[in-house]
Formats: C-alpha cells, structure tokens, sequence
C-alpha cells in the first residue's frame, strides 16, 4: 500500500525548541497587556477572552485578570485553544513587522521538497493554533514553504497524546492508518498515533532525548520514502 502522506510535529521535530521557549513564548507574554486592551471587542478575541474566563473558572475576571491568567498559562505550556489563539495572533503581528523570522531546521526545508516531489500529502499537527503554524512555514529561515503543505491540525482536532485526534486526522485526510506516517520527538504522541493504527518514526535530535520503541530517526535526511 505505501506511505502517502507524512504528518509532522512542529517543536522538537521540524522546529526547534528553543526558538518556541525563548523567541515566541516571552514575545507572546510581553505583548498580550496591550494586544488584549485594544483588540478586546474583536469578535475573535472577545470569543477568547469568554473561554478564558470559562475555562479558568472566573466568570467575572476583568481584563487585568484574564491577561494574568493567560500569561500563567504561557508560563506552564498550557494546551488552552484560547490562549493558542491569541498567541498566533500576536505571533502575526511580529512576523508582520519582522521582529523574527520562522526557525524551520535545514533538514527538513530540503526533505519537504523531496517528498513534495514525490507527491506525497504533508501536514502538520501542534498544540500551536493552524494560524500559528502558517505564520511558522510561511515566514521561514527558506522562505515560503506553506504551498508544500496539504493542511495543519491544531487543539481543535484533539489532545497530541490522545488516540482520538489522529483518528480525526486520518478520517479527515481520507487515507488508511498505514498510509500515514506521523513524526515527533514525542513518546506519548507517538504512542496515540499507533493506536490509530498511524505508521510512527521519532525524531530525536538532543542524545538526552527520552527514546521509544519506534523506528528512530535523527534527521530528516534519514527519512527516505520509497
């Protein structure tokens, strides 16, 4: 039957972690107070402002509050869609005026074009929201690379670590469990998706890196598509 598409993670995997921890996180931190006082009656982000609050279990929170909560939830890697929301919303901005740009690793840059290609189907799937992600792809250290990719998967499909979401997955792309490849540095992700019955192959690029019991690669160079 053959792998005919390949369903990537974002951080760790074609991303690096720093770049999310130490560029993104605090510039989304900094700039929540004053995106939030003057796009709070945006539809979008009034919408995230009442999950927020729904979700924190404080109905009353004013705006002060709700902008603590959020920077708290940043500050714990918290998975909330609201607050992934907002983060590729002010993540736009900054890309908008070039405060950085979309580290990608140079493996990957050269492997998506090789399975593009191929004409194999390329997703990603991160706890960041589908805008964050075309923000990432599309504003890169290669450039523009989000015409190589078929789709991205945020919160809304499921939890990474829950089975679920990649069966939401494979019955979105239409394609059979073994036809899909999914890669993450992950274990528990990488575990969901073989529940689904996903073809699985972890990227481990740091040797200090917890290991599974998949096939391992450290290097999108390594991952040949026959």
């Amino acid at each position: 039957m053959g792998i005919r598409a390949i369903v990537v993670d974002t951080a760790g995997t074609t991303t690096d972690l720093n770049f999310i921890q130490d560029v993104l996180f605090p510039y989304s931190v900094k700039a929540l107070p004053d995106f939030l006082a003057q796009n709070q009656h945006n539809v979008l982000v009034e919408n995230c402002i009442c999950d927020t609050r729904e979700m924190a279990l404080e109905p009353n929170a004013d705006l002060a509050r709700v902008t603590e909560i959020l920077q708290l939830w940043v500050n714990e890697d918290r998975k909330a869609t609201p607050l992934k929301t907002l983060q590729g919303l002010i993540w736009k901005q900054g890309y908008a005026h070039g405060e950085f740009t979309g580290h990608i690793f140079p493996d990957f840059i050269e492997a998506i074009k090789r399975y593009s290609a191929q004409n194999l189907r390329i997703y990603s799937f991160s706890s960041g929201s589908v805008e964050a992600q075309k923000l990432l792809f599309s504003h890169s250290d290669g450039g523009d690379l989000t015409e190589m990719f078929n789709g991205h998967f945020d919160t809304r499909t499921g939890h990474k670590s829950d089975k679920q979401a990649y069966c939401n997955i494979l019955n979105t792309i239409s394609l059979s469990p073994k036809q899909v490849l999914f890669v993450s540095d992950v274990i528990e992700e990488l575990k969901a998706a073989e529940a689904a019955g996903m073809m699985t192959c972890q990227m481990v690029r740091d040797s200090h890196q917890r290991t599974g019991e998949c096939y391992k690669i450290s290097s999108f160079d390594e991952l040949i598509i026959d």
